[in-house]
């Protein structure tokens, strides 16, 4: 388990991991060993059920765990840990081809627009909100944008469409993979990360992978749009997320995100103001987000609009709960 997310803000986390290993190996009496990433070939042709390269790493350890445990409980004869280069058992196999987490590299076509004009709007959510799950989300994003029609599969599309003709479904699908691509990042991270070293992990990985974010959406962790009479959103961080992004854009590795930047100007909607820039703008809500989205994908039929979302667990579920009702 990585140390990131744990309380160790004055230690090192390097020097955290090897101030705990003596006490696991030493004091516990813990054997030490190293699970392998898991072979695809022993999953007989399927595919995990959670997507990403680096799942394979948790999947062997997932085996390796599950065979442990059982061997110590009396319950598995063969130790599939050592045996894994062979085969596994059907329970273990179904159990990895199956297991679903939510917001974790989650495909989820816009329901809204799916019925208005499918495939127009797709979300790829991942909580990630450390430099490593970062580069790792980047990727992760920058592949399932190339097989982006597979969300939408035909017999996704049928059970959309279970009045329409066969032949008209077929055409729906020929349409949408003919459509133009534009990728969107969505992003929030909570003020006491390191969004220096978050934003350039994420937009560096995408590049290496040859994609580039079209433009970047901030907002705060606030799922509901509030009226007018409530007190103003705090938007104070999200604006150096904002300036932070726009230096990276243009090239200016060493500006620093706190000075004001001559390209942003506030512009008003007939809700709350909205901070825009060139290549980003930041929002008071998420529900204005989602909304400014399906207008944009409305107002452009001719454009696959695909939504990174990430930094922020929060934000990601909060998205999850909108698109989905």
């Amino acid at each position: 388990m990585g140390l990131e997310p744990m309380a160790l803000e004055e230690i090192p986390a390097h020097h955290a991991a090897w101030a705990l290993r003596p006490v696991v190996l030493c004091s516990l009496q813990v054997h030490l060993q190293v699970a392998a990433p898991l072979d695809i070939n022993l999953l007989n042709g399927l595919h995990l059920g959670l997507d990403s390269e680096h799942q394979y790493i948790n999947a062997g350890l997932a085996v390796a765990l599950s065979s442990t445990w059982l061997q110590r409980t009396g319950h598995l004869e063969v130790n599939y840990l050592l045996q894994q280069t062979t085969s596994l058992p059907e329970q273990f196999i179904k159990g990895l081809t199956t297991a679903a987490l939510q917001g974790r590299a989650q495909v989820v076509p816009d329901q809204l627009m799916g019925i208005e004009s499918p495939g127009n709007l797709v979300f790829y959510l991942d909580g990630a909100h450390s430099p490593e799950s970062m580069e790792v989300c980047a990727k992760w994003f920058s592949l399932a944008i190339k097989d982006y029609h597979e969300p939408m599969s035909f017999s996704n599309l049928v059970d959309d469409y279970k009045r329409a003709s066969l032949e008209s479904v077929r055409m729906d699908h020929h349409e949408t993979s003919k459509k133009n691509l534009t990728q969107i990042l969505l992003f929030n991270c909570m003020s006491v990360r390191d969004s220096q070293l978050l934003l350039p992990r994420l937009m560096n990985a995408c590049a290496s992978h040859g994609v580039q974010l079209k433009k970047a959406l901030f907002v705060p962790s606030i799922s509901i749009a509030l009226p007018p009479s409530e007190t103003e959103v705090d938007l104070s961080w999200q604006p150096t997320l904002q300036r932070l992004w726009e230096n990276l854009v243009h090239g200016e590795k060493g500006s620093d995100a706190t000075k004001p930047d001559l390209f942003c100007e506030e512009s008003l909607n007939d809700e709350k103001s909205v901070r825009s820039c060139d290549d980003n703008m930041v929002f008071p809500s998420l529900p204005l987000v989602i909304n400014w989205l399906r207008d944009n994908a409305r107002k452009n039929q001719s454009v696959h609009f695909q939504v990174l979302v990430t930094g922020s667990l929060h934000l990601v579920g909060d998205v999850l709960r909108l698109v989905k009702k």
